[in-house]
């Protein structure tokens, strides 16, 4: 069924009894041309630009819960394409431009709302970063518009600007940015891609692949095995986990990041907001909640939980950006798994085992990067090709060292020493101690 204005008319007209599931709960099949393993925002996405650009309908999407249950549906809901470096600009901003049009292209409702994303900064260095990362965008034709304080105060007038620790100086505006409803977006993608013939499996969780002579030949499931000539791995926080049943190890670590909400509040921030002084951002749903979070947890974890100073760094950078908020109260909060490269920037490419392929490592930018991960994902998939978009996103760049550093900002695993006997030291806090002594040796010879 279309949805459109006639349908719903049509059906509050005989009492809403012919509406149907937006999509079919299908029961595993032998085998399928193409199995994806993941039922969150990039799996599904990439199942409906296999059927929908590339015609490749014998697809599966397998799911361990429900749709919606994973990141998908435990984000900030910000969408943008503001990115530094040549490697992530374009895949963020074909992203962007998919954003755009994707209500009308799968036919549902996914409230993209482009209010614009303002970025502060606080000090004439960042500054100069953020008139760096405006040109870099504006070489690749994405808007940017680099904002003094004054521009920043007749857009947000109510923030802290004259009594605070860092003193707003300005901000680097996208215009085109925003938010999207979480939900609708995994809703939408998955009744899409159902509509053209993909079978999507909930609660069917992967627990091994089969493999002959070097090729993957299908996935061991809770339900039973699955025959597949590809398989394609889009599990955000749990890819390390998945990819160790295939035999790899990944440069990726799992972080758990925290969201909150408010309790509803009249309109304030018309926006998105995000805090240069820290890992703060903040933005209003329609229903009036705050909705905002902060920098990941300091520890690996496949836990979808946070801890409490987390917790309180996330609302200290609040207080700091606006005080105004101090008296909301936080309804809820919840964790997500970011499954964080070395170099802060994601993976679409190939594997050593032929047939089977990985997206993982998307750091802080999974949610806002899903349509187009989806579509250079299907790329790959159906002509064993990169999409020039993704081009840079190889999984080998840590061993040829063509990292792609995003601000650094991906996980910092603690270096490791190793002794002339070759017993292998990692530098923790329980062991740093052992370490130094080690060394202290070294000098003394």
């Amino acid at each position: 069924m279309r949805y459109s204005l006639t349908s719903l008319l049509i059906n509050a007209l005989t009492g809403h009894k012919s509406w149907k599931p937006q999509w079919r709960d299908a029961e595993p099949q032998d085998g399928y041309d193409v199995v994806i393993v993941g039922g969150g925002g990039h799996g599904l996405a990439t199942a409906y630009y296999l059927a929908k650009e590339h015609g490749i309908t014998n697809v599966a999407v397998l799911e361990k819960a429900w749709i919606g249950s994973g990141n998908v549906g435990r984000n900030t809901t910000i969408v943008r394409s503001n990115y530094l470096l040549p490697g992530n600009i374009p895949l963020y901003e074909l992203s962007m431009k998919l954003w755009e049009g994707l209500e009308q292209n799968f036919n549902y409702n996914a409230m993209i709302s482009q209010r614009g994303v303002l970025n502060l900064y606080h000090s004439d260095g960042q500054r100069d970063a953020y008139a760096r990362r405006g040109n870099a965008m504006r070489i690749h034709r994405v808007d940017a518009e680099l904002l003094d304080q004054v521009g920043v105060r007749k857009l947000y007038p109510f923030l802290n600007f004259d009594n605070a620790r860092f003193p707003i100086q300005g901000g680097l505006l996208q215009r085109r940015g925003g938010t999207v409803r979480h939900d609708a977006v995994a809703w939408g993608y998955a009744r899409g891609a159902s509509d053209r013939g993909v079978d999507i499996v909930q609660n069917c969780e992967v627990t091994g692949f089969c493999f002959d002579n070097g090729r993957v030949t299908g996935v061991q499931t809770s339900r039973g095995l699955i025959r597949a000539k590809k398989v394609a791995i889009a599990v955000a926080g749990n890819s390390s986990r998945v990819a160790a049943m295939a035999g790899m190890r990944l440069p990726i670590e799992s972080h758990v990041i925290q969201a909150f909400v408010s309790e509803g509040l009249k309109p304030i921030i018309p926006g998105v907001i995000t805090f240069g002084a820290g890992h703060f951002y903040i933005s209003q749903s329609d229903k009036g909640g705050l909705v905002f979070g902060g920098d990941i947890d300091g520890y690996n974890s496949y836990a979808q939980r946070g801890n409490l100073p987390v917790v309180e760094d996330v609302c200290e950078g609040g207080m700091a950006l606006m005080p105004a908020i101090g008296r909301a109260r936080i309804l809820r909060n919840w964790g997500g798994l970011l499954d964080m490269t070395m170099d802060g920037s994601p993976i679409i490419d190939r594997t050593a085992t032929e047939g089977l392929y990985l997206n993982a490592g998307w750091c802080y930018g999974g949610f806002k990067a899903t349509p187009g991960s989806g579509f250079a994902f299907a790329h790959l998939i159906a002509r064993d090709a990169p999409h020039p978009a993704a081009v840079h996103l190889r999984l080998d760049r840590f061993r040829t060292g063509h990292v792609i550093d995003e601000k650094g900002q991906g996980a910092q695993p603690l270096p490791v020493l190793w002794t002339p006997r070759r017993r292998r030291i990692q530098l923790s806090r329980r062991c740093d101690t052992e370490a130094a002594r080690y060394r202290r040796r070294r000098c003394r010879h």
